[in-house]
């Protein structure tokens, strides 16, 4: 595959930042024929950045003959949101990063060809946007995801480390009204799953990760309402070696067809 990183000045930010896309490498003999790629979005969490996915998992391999680009920018630590005190990087998540890998890149806009995933806060980020607009992606999924937001303001007076509660506040100010908006996945899975167009979600989470009884609690409601919610449990710690093995399944998941298309050079 192809790895681009692309340096360009975010109209929503104000700010240079910086995207990487991985793209298939063609054959010469097919690059005149035109071709609009699906993507995966693929979500860093919480203090990494867009080098993560390439630099501790082997995403490139396992993307290889899926037909697919794999956008990965950085968000640093704003939890795809609008921050109070930061950047407005929601907009910049759900519409420039869109509409700029577009600009540059032959991707397809249909909304059944676009998909997205993430880790920790890019697994909240994942199914923000999915369960968000559900008119655009056909799937999203959540490796170790801090899904449950009302936990920040639950866990407060439970010795949480007062500098992750500043982070906290300075991405959604008042933290005692961040349950039943806009920011909370239990609200936006009960609202979305009243609506005709419905994403696909995938869900998982090591039994020794500290976000797995978080997880449970989102798979329930989930189930309930219900959503087209596929679960997958098992031994893992919020590290690289599970989210390495689990983004293979991810990709098994949403790509079901597997490495058979035409047209592609191996690795």
């Amino acid at each position: 595959m192809i790895l681009n990183e692309i340096n360009f000045f975010s109209e929503t930010l104000g700010m240079r930042s910086t995207i990487n896309v991985l793209l298939p490498q063609r054959q010469l003999a097919d690059m005149k024929k035109p071709k609009d790629y699906r993507t995966l979005y693929l979500l860093h969490g919480h203090s990494d950045d867009h080098t993560a996915w390439m630099r501790w998992s082997s995403i490139e391999k396992y993307a290889e003959g899926l037909n697919l680009a794999v956008v990965m920018p950085a968000v640093h630590l704003s939890f795809y949101t609008d921050m109070v005190h930061g950047g407005n990087y929601w907009q910049f998540i759900s519409e420039e990063v869109p509409a700029q890998v577009r600009n540059m890149f032959s991707l397809s806009s249909a909304r059944n060809d676009n998909y997205v995933a993430g880790l920790s806060m890019g697994g909240y980020g994942a199914f923000k946007l999915a369960l968000t607009h559900p008119e655009r992606f056909a799937a999203a999924a959540s490796l170790s995801g801090a899904l449950d937001i009302r936990k920040v303001v639950d866990s407060h007076t439970e010795g949480i480390d007062e500098n992750w509660l500043k982070g906290m506040r300075n991405v959604f100010g008042d933290l005692s009204k961040v349950p039943n908006t806009e920011h909370d996945l239990f609200t936006l899975a009960e609202k979305v799953a009243k609506e005709r167009i419905k994403p696909k979600l995938y869900q998982c989470c090591g039994t020794e990760d500290f976000l797995h009884a978080d997880n449970i609690r989102f798979r329930d409601v989930a189930r309930k309402f219900p959503l087209d919610l596929t679960y997958e449990d098992g031994p893992g710690e919020h590290n690289w070696s599970y989210w390495d093995k689990m983004i293979q399944n991810v990709l098994a998941w949403m790509f079901p067809e597997g490495k058979h298309l035409d047209g592609l050079i191996g690795i």
